[in-house]
């Protein structure tokens, strides 16, 4: 078990002032939630939760999750800890997050200053833990306050996810070394499955009118995608935050799609398109439709897999940019 020696208030990090007033009351929430699962789990063998006998892997989100059980197969048990549609920048942690923490074999984050809410527990976790995004070319944010930060979205590249798989199957055979080959065959077959999927999205995009060739989100999530397809990429944030969309914002997205003729602008699905219809509204542009980056879908959704959400997502900027959509 993980030795709790941090400071409990450590747990709850809050972003913004309007947070502080109940972090005292939720530190303490945590604190007694993780001295009941120290008690409770005295003497059991750390991972020994819920594993069915397999190490337990923890990821923060669910797209690093559908790509480490790829990587995993059925050697594994692979977990996320933010449920399908959660909003990953400002995700709270919870009591029940933290003793599955605790209870795990191996943590894997993105890294890049995506889960900084994770980061102030994961330091006081007697838990290995790895960093999926090292290696990656890292591309950074251009604007608002975040200027010369790293952009934390480098898995919407699948150029960029080959390099986590690598990452995944370093970490996964140190932790079983049992099954090392199992994890290196699952991560090149998987590799050649993202390199597809590559392929075809940048054979989908080559369609779209030089032109029209802008892309242009709530969100600044689409750098490394945009790098892939040859578009160019506009937003009205930078990164999702508690107060978005500024007039100024809105204001420099219309100037813009007016300027280029944008045939279409988007949104992701884990925030309001409210800001985006109103660049629709004083544009006569279309909204082109949702579009994934922080979460998969239920898995009776559009994306249930991380292949299903770089598909999705071309298919929706292509057709909207071209007037194919229906």
């Amino acid at each position: 078990m993980p030795k709790f020696s941090f400071r409990c208030a450590k747990v709850v990090r809050r972003s913004r002032s309007v947070r502080a007033a109940g972090a005292a009351v939720a530190a303490v929430f945590l604190c007694l939630a993780l001295a009941a699962c120290g008690g409770a789990a005295q003497g059991q063998p750390q991972g020994s939760g819920g594993g069915g006998g397999k190490p337990v892997v923890l990821t923060t989100f669910t797209v690093l999750a559908d790509v480490a059980q790829n990587v995993a197969g059925d050697k594994l048990q692979v977990e996320s800890i933010t449920k399908a549609g959660a909003e990953i920048h400002g995700y709270e942690p919870t009591p029940g997050d933290i003793r599955k923490a605790a209870k795990a074999d191996l943590i894997l984050d993105n890294g890049l200053n995506l889960e900084a809410w994770f980061a102030q527990f994961v330091e006081g976790l007697d838990v290995p833990h790895a960093v999926v995004s090292e290696g990656v070319d890292v591309m950074s944010i251009s604007e608002d306050s975040h200027q010369g930060k790293p952009n934390p979205h480098a898995w919407m590249s699948p150029v960029n996810v080959q390099i986590y798989v690598d990452n995944m199957v370093k970490a996964f055979s140190k932790l079983d070394p049992d099954n090392a080959a199992a994890f290196e065959a699952n991560g090149a077959a998987y590799k050649a499955k993202l390199q597809a999927v590559k392929d075809e999205m940048v054979q989908k995009l080559a369609t779209v009118p030089k032109a029209q060739r802008a892309l242009v989100t709530c969100e600044g999530a689409f750098s490394y995608l945009a790098r892939d397809a040859g578009l160019r990429e506009v937003y009205i944030w930078a990164v999702n935050a508690e107060q978005q969309a500024t007039p100024q914002q809105i204001t420099k997205a219309i100037e813009f799609v007016k300027a280029n003729k944008v045939p279409a602008v988007f949104c992701e699905s884990t925030v309001s398109d409210a800001p985006m219809r109103q660049v629709v509204g004083a544009t006569g542009s279309t909204f082109g439709g949702v579009l994934y980056v922080d979460s998969l879908s239920e898995s009776d959704g559009p994306v249930p897999t991380y292949l299903d959400l770089i598909r999705h997502d071309s298919r929706i900027i292509t057709e909207g940019l071209t007037g194919a959509a229906s």
